[in-house]
């Protein structure tokens, strides 16, 4: 299957929010409502900085068959920027097709001609396809940091510390 990748525009916003829904229930959150998932999509494709674009899209046949969200870091240790991988995920009917390898590829083709020295990301646990198909691109486990989070109470907590 040919599969095409691009940054996300606002013209995407509704393939976005399709994807996001799914995403949710493939990562067991709570159902999204579509009208919401698009509002947000619709609000990060135009307020959000456009230094670096934070949503590539999959596509193929036509339709929406993968996202990848990312975010730019300043700087890494050595001094390059980094990308942060937020989320990769494929819908059911597209995966083992090729758009998984497809965002990557766009992802490390975008790093190496921007100076970008390296993809960070993680992944669950549970998720053996992911870590299956992390490891044969040749992505090493990197047993140096544990992954932690400020988020509800905690977050509120410390905002007024």
């Amino acid at each position: 299957m040919a599969v095409d990748v691009r940054w996300a525009t606002t013209e995407d916003a509704a393939a976005l929010a399709t994807i996001l829904c799914e995403m949710a229930a493939h990562y067991r959150q709570a159902q999204l409502d579509h009208g919401r998932a698009l509002a947000a999509a619709r609000h990060w494709l135009t307020d959000e900085s456009p230094a670096y674009p934070h949503f590539a899209l999959a596509f193929a046949g036509g339709e929406v068959a993968g996202l990848a969200s990312v975010a730019i870091a300043h700087p890494g240790i050595d001094l390059e920027r980094l990308m942060f991988l937020k989320d990769l995920f494929v819908r059911e009917g597209a995966r083992n097709q090729g758009a998984g390898r497809a965002l990557i590829a766009f992802l490390a083709g975008h790093c190496l001609s921007h100076g970008i020295g390296r993809i960070d990301l993680t992944t669950e646990d549970w998720n053996d396809g992911a870590r299956r198909f992390y490891t044969q691109l040749g992505a090493e486990r990197h047993g140096q940091k544990i992954f932690l989070r400020l988020s509800g109470e905690a977050l509120k907590t410390v905002a007024k510390s």
